[in-house]
This record gives structure tokens, C-alpha cells and sequence, in this order.
């Protein structure tokens, strides 16, 4: 069935979506949302985890981001998702920025050098076609420091200012009623690095929750969405994935040792927009879309 309810998630590389947002994704599609993923870069500089295919990394062949597309659209099949762009396409290519102070963040292409505005001129015309009441994307700090997760964030928040503003449209506008920021609150990784060491392996190479800087607060915590009957899918658009995910890494390890349900929840925090019921027994809403009435 379905419903005029429209989400826009804005994410920097292509994996980032599934990992953070796989199962909201699967779960909205299902329930006949429109769901559009903006993907900023190709993810150019990203490490290729298979070794038949370490021929593609920048530092050889260069051709990780041509690679790295066909992943994305393998995912967003698995998921169901159909509206998946890259932001400036065909346009403008932003090129992936590597990790902070690295050389590739000198590049001229690269998105950590984009211009805001115009980058985000690029996101408004997305937004006003498509006109989403909830758009999803980082916090300030990109969820772990990353150039192109901050940016992305920047450009984000920006492009839902302007496309707010009718000044700046010729007339058009759009407000998006609710916006909100993907969090990984410390209980869920603490127990994730419990039942690791319990199996003998560390978490992402440590085993100090403190080292990790994606860890938040869990009252931060104000949005809890439980994918977890759409867990196929994400585990599916996780393999989707293979240059960037490792097949017998922690995030396949967690669903080994945890449940799949670890990556049906998804976690969020509303930085615009009013919290509405329904909420769970903590008090976390349930629905990204509580309080939007459909036209």
C-alpha cells in the first residue's frame, strides 16, 4: 500500500547507508514510503577489503568508485530501494576525501573542498522535487570524524535551510518537518564488545568502548525504529557491500554472536521537529514520521 510519506537520507560513501540506516530503509519501502539516498562521493579512497579486487584501490587502477556504484545498486535492490542518486550526477562528480589529514584531502575534487552553497544548491533542487517531511543524516562530527561524513552533514543542514527560504527558490520552498541524526548509543556497543571478548575477538581492533568515537550517550537516544522483521534485506545489502564490509568481520561476527537483531535497530536523535507518540517503554518515538499527517 501506499502512503504520500517521503524520507531523504543524505550519507557520504556508499555502505554508509546500509550500515547506519539498512533496516529503517527496508522497513519504510515496505510500508510504501518514497525513500530517497543521496550518496555524496563514491567512496574513491576507501581500503578494498577483498584482495582479488585490491586492483581497483586509488593507489592502483583508481577504478574503487565505478566499483563501489554497482555495489550501491546491488544494495538498494536488496533493500528496495529504487530513488538512489549521487549528489551532482551526471553532472558533477565530488570525489571521496580520504580520512582526516591524509593527502588525499588537498585534492581540489575532493568533498571536503566543496563549496557549502553550492554543493547544497545541488541537494535543494533534490529536495524540492522530491519534497520529504523527514530527512536523516550525521551529526556535527559526521558519527567518527570522517571529512566527508562532516561535510555531508554541513551540506545537509544547509540544503534544508535554503530550501526552506522561497527567496532563494524563485518562490519554491520546502520545509522538512522533521530531521534527524543517526546516533550508536554506548549500550548497544558495550554489548556488542561484551559477547566479542566472550568469543575471543576484539570490537572494529579494540577493546576499549572510549577509543571508539561513533559511541553516544544512550539519552541521546530520542528515535529507536525496529527493523528487525526486514533483517534479511540489510544482512543482504551488507554483502552487497564486499570491498568495504568483510564477510568474517564484527559486523557479520555481531550477528553470529549477538542475533540478527542487532542490526534491526536503528538508532536516531531529532534535532528539528516536534518528538510525537507513538513511544516505546523508554520513551523513544518509533516512527520517524510520528506527527506528520498525510495529505
Amino acid at each position: 500500500m501506499k502512503s504520500a510519506h517521503r524520507l531523504l537520507l543524505v550519507h557520504a560513501h556508499p555502505d554508509d547507508e546500509t550500515i547506519n540506516n539498512g533496516a529503517t530503509m527496508a522497513k519504510y519501502v515496505a510500508e510504501g514510503a518514497h525513500v530517497t539516498l543521496v550518496t555524496c562521493t563514491r567512496g574513491e579512497e576507501g581500503e578494498v577489503l577483498v584482495p582479488e579486487l585490491s586492483h581497483y584501490a586509488a593507489s592502483e587502477t583508481d577504478q574503487l568508485g565505478q566499483h563501489r556504484e554497482t555495489e550501491l545498486a546491488d544494495a538498494m535492490s536488496a533493500l528496495g530501494v529504487t530513488d538512489f542518486r549521487f549528489l551532482g550526477a551526471p553532472e558533477k562528480k565530488w570525489r571521496d576525501s580520504g580520512m582526516m589529514g591524509t593527502d588525499p584531502n588537498n585534492r581540489s575534487d575532493v568533498f571536503w573542498n566543496a563549496d557549502l552553497d553550492e554543493a547544497a544548491a545541488v541537494l535543494v533542487k533534490i529536495i524540492l522535487e522530491i519534497r520529504p517531511q523527514v530527512m536523516v543524516t550525521y551529526d556535527e562530527i559526521g558519527g567518527y570524524g570522517h571529512p566527508d561524513h562532516i561535510q555531508a552533514h554541513r551540506v545537509a543542514m544547509r540544503a534544508a535551510e535554503l530550501a526552506a527560504d522561497p527567496g532563494h527558490n524563485a518562490g519554491d520552498s520546502w520545509n522538512i518537518e522533521k530531521i534527524y541524526w543517526n546516533i550508536t548509543p554506548r549500550s548497544v556497543i558495550e554489548e556488542g564488545m561484551t559477547k566479542m571478548k566472550e568469543f575471543g575477538s576484539d570490537f572494529f581492533g579494540t577493546d576499549n568502548i572510549d577509543d571508539l568515537p561513533f559511541v553516544k550517550p544512550d539519552e541521546l537516544v530520542t528515535a529507536l525504529i525496529d527493523g528487525s522483521a526486514h533483517i534479511d534485506k540489510k544482512m543482504a545489502a551488507m554483502r552487497a557491500h564486499p570491498t568495504q564490509i568483510a564477510l568474517d568481520g564484527p559486523f557479520f561476527a555481531l550477528s553470529n554472536n549477538l542475533g540478527s537483531e542487532i542490526w534491526g535497530h536503528e538508532y536516531y536523535t531529532l534535532v528539528k521537529g516536534t518528538k510525537c507518540e507513538p513511544f516505546d517503554d523508554q520513551g523513544r518515538e518509533s516512527d520517524l514520521f510520528s506527527g506528520i499527517l498525510q495529505p
